[in-house]
């Protein structure tokens, strides 16, 4: 994945390679030293660039922090295809909680949240870079859903992306807010309960909607 950019640059061409070093070294970064001990400094030495590449990605390390948190959920959150769309809910939702257990995933986040509730253009490039690239999962889900015959197909209008936004919303609430704010385990069981509300919800959504 590439960081985001405010606009087009000139001059030699991005690296991906590097790209993925310095979002990996900056990971590694955050569970080793936590938030406070992050330097870009340090993050360039441990992926092999220098300090001035940073900086012509990068604006500074709220922006490199929230891009690395992306990267590691755009390439390991997926949606598994088990045959339900019960199922299916359930499996994302134990690995939307592993992620958010990993030490770097929790300290990122816990971080760039409290810088952004001053900093409109970091609460953007987190719902840009985060947020609104993992809505796809609740398409895929849905789209699925449909052609197994689990729920009605959907009509044109606003009411699917709509629908979408809750669900998704539900479920990230529901998983950030288990893991980093009451600290109690998503275990099988939990995310199996909170997959059953959903579907029921999902159904009572349909029936409510139906002429």
């Amino acid at each position: 994945m590439c960081p985001l950019s405010p606009g087009k640059r000139t001059g030699r061409p991005r690296s991906a390679a590097a790209d993925r070093a310095i979002l990996a070294a900056t990971r590694a970064a955050l569970a080793e030293q936590g938030w406070g001990r992050l330097t870009l400094g340090d993050v360039a030495a441990r992926a092999g660039v220098a300090k001035t590449t940073l900086y012509r990605r990068w604006a500074g390390k709220n922006e490199l922090v929230v891009d690395a948190v992306a990267a590691l959920f755009e390439e390991q959150l997926e949606l598994p295809d088990l045959g339900s769309l019960e199922a299916d809910i359930q499996g994302v939702v134990l690995r939307f909680a592993e992620l958010l257990n990993r030490p770097e995933t929790r300290t990122a986040l816990m971080a760039v949240i409290a810088e952004a509730a001053h900093d409109d253009a970091l609460r953007l490039r987190i719902r840009e870079a985060i947020v609104d690239r993992q809505k796809h999962l609740v398409v895929l889900g849905r789209k699925r859903a449909q052609a197994r015959g689990e729920i009605p197909p959907e009509e044109d209008g606003a009411a699917g992306p709509e629908r979408d936004n809750l669900i998704f919303d539900v479920v990230a609430g529901a998983v950030v807010h288990r893991v980093m704010v009451s600290s109690e385990p998503v275990d099988e069981e939990w995310a199996g309960r909170l997959a059953v509300l959903l579907v029921v919800g999902l159904a009572g959504l349909h029936t409510a909607q139906d002429p």
